[in-house]
């Protein structure tokens, strides 16, 4: 009976943890999508032109025993966009309040890849 106690404890506890999620946020072509598929072993798909990923993409990953949540996020240049794929990406940030944001960025252009980070 007492493994059963501890089960149950262990079980509540598990569901009183709020997930942990990353959310991946650039300019399109930035990597996001690569970095995605590294950390999840996923295998979407990745070209060299905007717009690949045109819809939130969410996987999973294991870290030092935490499982958490990846959003991988349409490309966008600001928080002010209003095609349909810079607002889910908007949208997301603002809304759903991931815990981390990670602004992936394109050394070969870091004043227009850093546009994005500054805004509020």
């Amino acid at each position: 009976m007492e493994t059963g106690v501890k089960t149950t404890e262990t079980a509540a506890k598990v569901k009183a943890k709020k997930e942990q999620v990353i959310a991946l946020a650039g300019n399109p072509n930035s990597g996001k999508t690569s970095l995605f598929n590294d950390l999840t072993g996923s295998h979407q798909q990745v070209g060299n032109w905007p717009g690949v990923t045109v819809e939130k993409k969410e996987g999973k990953l294991t870290y030092q025993g935490e499982f958490l949540k990846v959003v991988d996020l349409p490309g966008t240049y600001s928080l002010g966009g209003y095609t349909e794929d810079e607002l889910i990406a908007r949208n997301f940030i603002l809304f759903d309040q991931p815990s981390v944001i990670i602004n992936v960025l394109d050394a070969a252009n870091l004043e227009r890849n850093l546009y994005l980070t500054v805004q509020s």
